[in-house]
C-alpha cells in the first residue's frame, strides 16, 4: 500500500539528501517552483502556437495547447486542494509531524497539470500517429531490425506522455536533469507509469498507454521507487500502479477538453446553441441560477455562465469520487478515471460523442491534420537521414546545410541508433504549428 508521506517526496534529480516539508520556505515552496520552472520553460512557451483542437486556428477564442494547459492547472488546482484539506483530515500527522499542507496538493496537481501536453508534437493528436507511422508504414521501417522489441515499439507507438517525462527529466551537457521537479510533480505528471511493451490491452486505466522511452527507463524506475509506487508487471518489464494525484491531473484534463472544447465548437458554430443548452442544462441543473442565466443576452456569455457552472460541478464530483475510494487508489486497485465512476457521466458521454462528430471531426480539422501528416513525414525523413548520415561519415553538403539549421541544443553526438532516432523525433515534436511550417518549406 503506497503512503502520502512518500507520494509527496520533494526529492529533485541529483538531491543527496532528502528534503523535509516541514523544513521549507512556505513562501518559494518546492511543488510551486515547479510551477514557476515548468513556466519559464522554451517547451512550455512553445505550446503558445501548437494545436489544441482546431489546427492553425487564427480564430481569437479557440484554444492552443498553452490556454488549455493554463485551464487545466487552474482546474486541477482547486481539485487538488479539495482533496488535500479532505487528506489532511484524514491523516493528520501529515500536517502535525511532516508540515505539509492542504494547498501543497493543489500546488503538486497545478504543476503537474501545466505539463500534462508539454511533450505533444505539433498538429494536435494527428503529430503523434504521424511520427508513428513514419516508423511502422514509412521510410522509418527500414531501422526495425536494429533496434529492440521495446525501442522499436517507442517510435512506432510515438507518445505525448513518454515524450512529456523526458522533456521535463532529460539531461543534456551542463544541464542536469533539465528543469529538475520534486518526485512528487513527477509522480503526478505520470498518467500512464509503464513502458510501451507489453502492448496488453487491460481494463486498467494506467495500462492505456505508456509513460516513459527506454532512454528514460533507469531515471522512472528512480522516481517510482523513491515515490512508493506499487510494481504491477514481472520479469524484464517495468509498471507501476498510479501516483494517486495522477489521477487528479487525468480529472482536471478530462474536465476541461470535454467542457471548453464543447464550448470552442459551440463558439465557432460547429455546435448549434439549442444543443449545447440542452447538453450543458444536464449538467448544472442542480446549481444553475434562473433569473441570472435569463439576464445574458449573448450566446458567448450565456454558455460561458453554463461553462463555469458545469466545470465547477465536475471538480466538486471529481473530489468526491477521489476521497471515497482513496484507499482502494493507495492499494493500486482502482482501474478507472474518476470521470468513468462520475454520476454525471452519460452526460459527459454524450458531449464527448456530439464533439466527435461534429468538432474534431470537422473539414477544417481534418484537413489541417493532413497538412500535419505530411510535414511531419517529410521533416523526420530530411532530418533522420542527414544525421544518419553525419553520424556514418557519409553527409552530403544537403545533409550539412539541413543540420546547421538545427536549433543549438539539438546539436549533440548519439551513438546509438534509438537514440539518434529519438532524438530527431523529440526535435520535431518540440515544433510549434508555425515553426514546422516554416521547416518544411525550407527542407522542400
Amino acid at each position: 500500500m503506497m503512503n502520502w508521506e512518500q507520494l509527496l517526496s520533494l526529492k529533485r534529480q541529483g538531491d543527496k539528501g532528502k528534503r523535509l516539508r516541514i523544513e521549507q520556505d512556505d513562501t518559494r515552496l518546492g511543488f510551486e517552483v515547479d510551477y514557476d520552472r515548468i513556466i519559464f520553460s522554451s517547451a512550455f512557451r512553445s505550446l503558445q502556437d501548437k494545436t489544441q483542437v482546431i489546427p492553425l486556428s487564427k480564430t481569437d477564442f479557440v484554444h492552443t495547447r498553452l490556454t488549455h494547459s493554463l485551464e487545466v492547472s487552474v482546474v486541477g488546482r482547486s481539485i487538488g486542494r479539495l482533496v488535500g484539506k479532505k487528506i489532511i483530515e484524514k491523516y493528520p500527522h501529515l500536517q502535525e509531524v511532516h508540515g505539509y499542507q492542504a494547498n501543497d496538493f493543489g500546488a503538486i496537481v497545478a504543476a503537474a497539470s501545466l505539463a500534462h501536453d508539454i511533450g505533444n508534437p505539433p498538429f494536435g493528436h494527428s503529430g503523434e500517429k504521424a511520427i508513428g507511422e513514419y516508423f511502422s508504414i514509412g521510410k522509418g521501417s527500414k531501422f526495425k531490425d536494429q533496434l529492440t522489441p521495446k525501442q522499436w515499439q517507442d517510435l512506432i507507438d510515438f507518445e505525448g506522455n513518454a515524450n512529456g517525462f523526458s522533456v521535463l527529466t532529460s539531461s543534456r551537457p551542463g544541464i542536469e536533469g533539465s528543469i529538475r521537479l520534486t518526485y512528487a510533480v513527477l509522480g503526478a505528471f505520470m498518467k500512464y507509469p509503464k513502458e510501451s511493451l507489453p502492448k496488453k490491452p487491460t481494463a486498467k486505466i494506467c495500462d492505456k498507454k505508456y509513460g516513459f522511452f527506454q532512454s528514460d527507463a533507469a531515471f522512472f524506475k528512480e522516481v517510482a521507487d523513491e515515490l512508493g509506487l506499487i510494481p504491477n508487471k514481472s520479469g524484464d518489464d517495468m509498471g507501476y500502479e498510479r501516483h494517486p494525484l495522477a489521477y487528479l491531473v487525468e480529472a482536471a484534463d478530462d474536465i476541461c477538453y470535454t467542457i471548453i472544447d464543447f464550448e470552442d465548437g459551440i463558439n465557432l458554430g460547429l455546435v448549434s446553441e439549442d444543443y449545447a443548452l440542452e447538453y450543458l442544462i444536464k449538467l448544472v441543473k442542480n446549481t444553475i441560477d434562473t433569473a441570472k442565466y435569463q439576464t445574458l443576452t449573448t450566446k458567448e456569455d450565456r454558455i460561458s455562465y453554463l461553462r463555469a457552472l458545469a466545470i465547477g460541478n465536475l471538480i466538486n464530483d471529481a473530489v468526491t469520487v477521489f476521497i471515497e475510494n482513496e484507499e482502494a487508489i493507495l492499494k493500486g486497485e482502482f482501474p478507472f478515471a474518476l470521470t468513468d465512476k462520475s454520476q454525471y457521466k452519460a452526460q459527459i458521454d454524450d458531449i464527448i460523442k456530439l464533439s466527435i462528430k461534429n468538432i474534431y471531426q470537422s473539414h477544417e480539422v481534418i484537413e489541417k491534420e493532413l497538412t500535419g501528416y505530411q510535414i511531419i513525414n517529410n521533416l523526420l525523413d530530411k532530418f533522420i537521414t542527414a544525421f544518419n548520415n553525419n553520424h556514418e561519415g557519409k553527409a552530403t553538403n544537403y545533409d550539412k546545410l539541413l543540420l546547421k539549421i538545427l536549433p543549438e541544443k539539438h546539436h549533440l553526438e548519439k551513438d546509438s541508433l534509438y537514440e539518434r532516432l529519438l532524438h530527431i523525433c523529440h526535435f520535431v515534436s518540440m515544433l510549434t504549428d508555425g515553426k514546422a511550417l516554416i521547416y518544411n518549406k525550407i527542407v522542400t
